[in-house]
């Protein structure tokens, strides 16, 4: 179960979220604040996994308010030691705070007003998201979340082609002709595929800009891999620890 508040100076909002809460079993809403000094006290001596924050409210701002509750901050008791701030979704009817939203790792942003099918969505995500924060230090996730577009991807390992960097941007390439586009660096992906995989068994750099998934490989000559249809170079650089993998 997801415990949850929610922080909204308008209460006919608050009503929506208790309702929609209602009807979605793995969500626990607790408690409804429309005054940011009350949610921050309610934080201070209670655990929540997720927070339900308006942006534009009249005293604060819910991105300011999800900054003071944050990591830096001295309320420590709002998750246990090893955890991070709580999971954000966004409520707002202004469209053009999506990008600092996200910018703060928001799970999601729901643009008012909403239905329960979207505010589903958003529940879903957090729940996903919920399930692989606290998944066992054994366990090797199947799938990683890649923040694009304003929205949270979850997107399956087995269906990775290859990655693409493109400066500080990556062309995550998927099953289906599908493709990701995020605000990421290659060093930064290649650290969070090591993570989740206890090391490169699975994906290995291969050049400056690309990333594969050695099951994938077809063929390779000379100093090309053939993969999913695709011609991908080894660089000089990366050679060595490649043919780690594919000398007889």
């Amino acid at each position: 179960m997801i415990r949850a508040i929610a922080l909204d100076d308008e209460p006919p909002a608050l009503r929506v979220l208790t309702h929609f809460c209602r009807q979605t079993d793995f969500i626990d809403l607790q408690k409804t604040f429309s005054r940011a000094d009350e949610a921050l006290r309610y934080l201070e001596e209670n655990e929540v996994d997720l927070l339900f924050l308006d942006i534009n409210m009249p005293s604060i701002s819910g991105i300011d308010f999800y900054k003071a509750v944050g990591p830096q901050s001295d309320h420590r008791t709002l998750r246990s030691a090893e955890s991070a701030q709580p999971m954000v979704i966004f409520t707002t009817a202004y469209a053009e705070y999506a990008v600092e939203g996200f910018n703060l790792n928001a799970v999601d942003y729901l643009l008012k007003p909403f239905t329960y099918e979207r505010f589903l969505q958003a529940a879903n995500r957090a729940a996903d998201y919920y399930q692989y924060l606290h998944r066992s230090n054994s366990a090797k996730p199947a799938y990683i979340y890649i923040r694009a577009d304003y929205r949270l991807y979850k997107i399956a390992l087995a269906d990775i082609l290859f990655i693409e960097g493109l400066d500080d941007y990556l062309k995550i390439h998927v099953q289906n002709g599908k493709t990701i586009v995020a605000r990421m660096t290659m060093k930064a992906m290649q650290q969070k595929l090591t993570e989740l995989e206890g090391g490169p068994e699975r994906f290995l750099r291969v050049h400056r800009s690309y990333i594969i998934p050695l099951a994938r490989v077809e063929t390779v000559r000379s100093k090309t891999i053939m993969l999913a249809g695709q011609e991908i170079p080894i660089g000089v650089s990366y050679e060595e620890e490649f043919q780690k993998y594919f000398t007889p």
